[in-house]
């Protein structure tokens, strides 16, 4: 079921205040201080990976476009509680808090920033297009809404062998706009295909505010026209997204065709490294980060009793560290050679085959 928050009126469009979205109402539980410290630290991986790369873009070690996932961590934490190995992941430009989430090691993330061969997609693709076949994450996709046609062949596929999977795909608000999220969205639901559609709505695509580009702002009730089930979840709550997550992928699992979330998020930097970032009012950016997603659960575990100072350093300790042997290993990693360009591009002479 999907919940309205109206559209704007006619007219000129204007750019709302965007306000801190809730999802629906969840019941308490119990807390584990396992599994929260577990969140927590897969969280912080995402925010001090995403900060290091701030350093190392600005000193001109990492180039090209690269854009940072820094607060919408609870987004892929929470989501990827919900999968297992066997599970699909199609992701976006924005992914590198899904790879880390997915479980590619950091190293393999640092180096394809770098552009070096023991990246996860051996240096051929950097910050837009992580890839790791073993872990069925399917892409980092620089094209918008460019992955949504691939989730559903790679569910159409899984349907076929009979296999009991799902298959995961991320995208962003603006990527509702384009045809591919209609037409697999239609074929999806008519089908009964074992997606998740998993829409990180941060109110704006690139510069372009959400009420600027759709009539109607509810994503969720929009996603429902197509007979899926749909919710509008707080993704600012890893608590929140995992619990979704988990029903709708339970669901998905059990045949009962695809199921759409949208998780209310917000980016706390600009669109990607290039984006002076102007068309956000400032006041705007300070209410969202009173929301951080990672303070907010060290803060509630503290309350809680689940998390002291020592083991919050601890934490920040460990992923230090394997962030700092991340890019010394990037960094002592091999460029390709120029004879090896061709190598996955073209095939191999018939001869070479012999």
């Amino acid at each position: 079921m999907a919940t309205a928050h109206g559209g704007r009126s006619a007219g000129t469009p204007k750019t709302k205040r965007p306000r801190r979205p809730r999802g629906p109402t969840t019941p308490s539980r119990t807390p584990s201080a396992a599994h929260d410290l577990d969140l927590l630290r897969r969280m912080l991986l995402i925010r001090r990976f995403e900060e290091r790369c701030v350093e190392l873009y600005s000193a001109a070690a990492i180039r090209g476009f690269v854009h940072l996932y820094i607060g919408e961590e609870a987004v892929a934490v929470g989501v990827h509680q919900a999968l297992d190995e066997r599970d699909a992941v199609v992701s976006t430009y924005r992914e590198h808090g899904h790879a880390l989430a997915r479980g590619i090691p950091p190293e393999a993330v640092m180096a394809e920033m770098y552009g070096k061969t023991t990246g996860c997609s051996h240096g051929r693709g950097g910050s837009m297009h992580l890839f790791d076949a073993d872990r069925r994450f399917y892409g980092g996709n620089a094209i918008v809404g460019g992955g949504l046609p691939l989730a559903a062949g790679l569910a159409l596929a899984d349907r076929m062998r009979g296999e009991p999977r799902v298959t995961c795909c991320f995208f962003g608000d603006g990527a509702f706009a384009e045809g591919e999220f209609h037409e697999t969205a239609n074929l999806a639901a008519l089908w009964g295909l074992p997606v998740l559609f998993v829409c990180e709505n941060n109110l704006y695509a690139m510069g372009t505010a959400l009420a600027r580009e759709h009539a109607q702002t509810d994503l969720a009730m929009r996603a429902a026209s197509y007979g899926m089930a749909a919710w509008a979840v707080d993704g600012m709550d890893v608590h929140a997204v995992e619990k979704a997550a988990r029903g709708a992928v339970e669901a998905v699992r059990a045949g009962n065709g695809p199921h759409f979330l949208e998780l209310r998020t917000y980016r706390f930097r600009a669109h990607s490294m290039y984006d002076p970032d102007r068309y956000r009012p400032k006041d705007e950016v300070e209410e969202w980060k009173r929301h951080d997603p990672v303070t907010g659960l060290s803060d509630a575990m503290r309350t809680a009793g689940l998390l002291d100072t020592a083991t919050l350093d601890d934490v920040e300790h460990q992923v230090a560290e394997e962030i700092a042997h991340a890019v010394r290993k990037a960094e002592q990693a091999p460029e390709e050679p120029p004879e090896d360009l061709l190598l996955h591009v073209t095939g191999r002479p018939k001869e070479a085959r012999a």
